[in-house]
């Protein structure tokens, strides 16, 4: 198992359970306890956890992974999703997509689909998400608005008031949102109360907002609200959603995806 592979397995387990013992890691990743030390140590330095006497825990109350620490969860739940969120959109749209390993997905599935391939601009893409314009820049059929701001090293995404300056003055026809938790009574929200902001303001500009979610992160609450349920008009999630959860968003109104 490669270092970076190892590191990614070692701060899932870390959030999964809050606390990690070394002999505990070292089984489960089948290394030496050595490496599992060096491990934490490293990590520690980067301040992704904190180093106790014998183990590590999680850094802070509200613990997020790094985005390039995010992508291999839930994977194909993802790319389905993105896929079933790419065909809700019409060629010609303005399209605001939020930061997050499942909107990155969506960005990449736009990418892809044939008929968004010729003309011009196909599609306008708003977004705060670095990684997402950089990705979609070198592409002729879309039109890249980038936010300015601050960026936050944990999403690639662009916050503050140069962020909210840009979306106060364009419209947009539809808002993907990636989201960390999404629940009928307490609505769409981030761990991150900066973001949420951001993320509030490109739903308001919308006309219609779409939460691109998979299954985890429905029935769960998290720090900052970005919007309540009944504010979003569609939500793409997996089959693996419970019904009782897409029960009670449909009776807020929402049209749900399970794919």
């Amino acid at each position: 198992m490669s270092r970076d592979a190892r590191w990614k397995t070692l701060l899932e387990l870390l959030v999964e359970r809050g606390r990690l013992d070394v002999e505990e890691a070292a089984a489960e990743l089948e290394v030496s306890a050595a490496t599992i030390r060096r491990d934490f140590d490293q990590l520690a330095e980067q301040q992704m956890l904190v180093r106790t006497r014998g183990g590590a825990v999680v850094h802070g109350v509200s613990y997020e992974l790094p985005l390039r620490y995010k992508t291999a969860r839930h994977a194909s739940e993802k790319q389905r999703i993105a896929k079933a969120v790419a065909g809700l959109i019409a060629p010609g749209e303005a399209v605001g997509l939020t930061g997050g390993t499942t909107t990155t997905e969506v960005a990449r599935a736009l990418a892809v689909r044939g008929d968004l391939a010729s003309g011009s601009p196909a599609l306008t893409i708003v977004t705060n998400a670095l990684n997402i314009a950089n990705e979609l820049a070198v592409r002729p059929q879309f039109k890249i608005v980038l936010t300015g701001g601050v960026a936050r090293p944990q999403s690639y995404e662009l916050v503050g008031p140069l962020a909210d300056a840009v979306l106060a003055q364009i419209t947009i026809d539809v808002a993907v949102l990636g989201v960390v938790a999404f629940d009928a009574e307490h609505g769409a929200a981030a761990h991150d109360e900066a973001e949420a902001a951001i993320n509030r303001l490109l739903c308001e500009r919308a006309a219609r907002v779409i939460v691109a979610a998979d299954s985890s992160k429905l029935g769960r609450r998290a720090f900052a609200r970005i919007c309540a349920a009944d504010a979003v008009d569609t939500l793409v999630t997996d089959a693996a959603a419970a019904p009782e959860t897409v029960r009670r968003l449909e009776e807020q109104g929402l049209k749900v995806f399970a794919v």
